[in-house]
């Protein structure tokens, strides 16, 4: 059976497009030359908000997310205002912002206030470049993929900003936590995500979408290994659980946010889950096909498939943060230089050797499941080679509990040899 193609008309809801081009087509009719322009930005914007930021970050970032580590963790989670407890980000907002918002003395009052301010502008400029759909796309830029990495590393200056100006020494810790964090887990991001750059030949975000639309074949299975050390990185620049160590309770208080309290508090509570879900839909777009399903898109909205993928990516945050435990500073540090970066510049050398190679055969359509099928295998024997490398022995782990005396721990003095 043929599906339905997408058409022009307004009313064709798999592309949202139609809708906004009658409207910017009347408008541009009525209104002066050059006001239209505005108009689309704020059309683009409106709607990538309501339809996908506001509820995603509502229902599924506030509520959803409590609610499944609640389950994982048996507990019920928010269960209390409104139906299900649906109603309960809608009470954390009023509550936060009847909450009095205190300022230290002696702090920089001026840097302190302006650091929100700051951390949220650049989550808001993430969603331009990010395809929602076919002609989806705020700004449809042949550089999005570097325009989203030089955006997203903004936060990190206004973190520094928050911790620094609060005149607080947990608070200033915090900060500089996120400053090295960001400086060491920045690298092999970078590297993760020039494998699929060298692959697909684009620095385009809709070029990729594009790539794995051309040869039916998402980006994850052919640099799966590039997945795996993107999701760490991006855990670890996000300041997500179990990487959260600018905010570990139990060594700084709160860090950065220490001194922080309502509604501005609130306002890095909430980016951070933006954050969270730009960097979801970056990945769907980049090694999930973005808004593509094999043809899927054809019968259900390219839109509501790219949300349903970010959404799936969002729950990989969820899922590490109900179930591991919080990592040491050093730990994250060696992590990052001594395993993450080495497996970076191996993906890379091994992409750019078939990529010359497939470039010898003239792109044939097939060698890229063969390419994918050895990068498959080749990422679980990288890392488990590099993992020995580094000291890693499972056979060394004790499988049941073992007295002290087993241990090699306190052992009396008779006993002793």
């Amino acid at each position: 059976m043929t599906p339905f193609l997408v058409s022009d008309k307004w009313y064709d809801i798999r592309d949202l497009g139609n809708l906004s081009r009658e409207i910017l087509e009347a408008a541009d009719r009525i209104l002066p030359f050059g006001v239209v322009y505005v108009l689309a930005a704020l059309i683009g914007f409106v709607a990538s908000f309501l339809l996908f930021v506001l509820p995603s970050q509502l229902i599924v970032g506030v509520y959803g997310e409590r609610r499944i580590i609640g389950r994982m963790q048996s507990r019920l989670g928010p269960n209390r205002v409104g139906p299900f407890g649906l109603l309960q980000p809608i009470a954390d907002a009023i509550k936060l912002i009847q909450k009095e918002a205190l300022t230290p003395t002696r702090a920089d009052r001026a840097v302190m206030y302006i650091a929100p301010i700051v951390f949220v502008m650049p989550a808001v400029l993430l969603w331009a470049v990010i395809p929602f759909g076919e002609n989806m796309v705020i700004a449809d830029i042949p550089v999005s993929l570097m325009y989203f990495l030089a955006v997203s590393s903004l936060p990190v200056i206004a973190t520094f900003m928050a911790g620094w100006s609060a005149n607080n020494k947990y608070s200033l810790f915090g900060a500089m936590r996120i400053v090295s964090m960001a400086i060491s887990y920045e690298s092999p991001l970078v590297l993760a995500l020039l494998g699929a750059v060298v692959m697909t030949g684009t620095i385009s975000l809709s070029g990729m979408v594009a790539w794995a639309d051309e040869f039916n074949i998402w980006m994850v299975f052919v640099q799966p290994l590039a997945l795996v050390i993107y999701f760490i990185c991006v855990s670890a620049e996000l300041n997500r659980t179990p990487v959260d160590i600018a905010e570990a309770e139990s060594e700084i208080v709160a860090g950065y946010l220490t001194e922080y309290s309502g509604m501005k508090w609130g306002l890095f509570y909430g980016m951070d889950i933006g954050y969270a879900l730009a960097a979801s839909g970056f990945a769907a777009t980049v090694f999930l096909g973005g808004w593509t399903f094999f043809g899927l898109e054809q019968w259900v909205p390219g839109w509501l498939i790219f949300i349903a993928k970010t959404h799936l990516f969002y729950f990989l945050f969820i899922w590490t943060r109900g179930t591991l435990p919080r990592l040491r500073a050093d730990q994250l540090m060696a992590f990052a230089w001594k395993f993450l970066l080495p497996l970076g510049v191996f993906n890379l050398l091994i992409v750019s050797t078939e990529r010359m190679l497939w470039s010898e055969q003239d792109y044939a359509k097939g060698l890229i499941y063969v390419f994918a099928l050895v990068n498959i295998v080749l990422s679980v024997a990288l890392v488990y080679a590099w993992a020995r490398f580094n000291g890693y022995r499972p056979e060394q782990t004790p499988t049941r509990p073992r007295l002290v005396k087993q241990a090699g721990g306190y052992i009396p003095v008779g006993e002793r040899s």
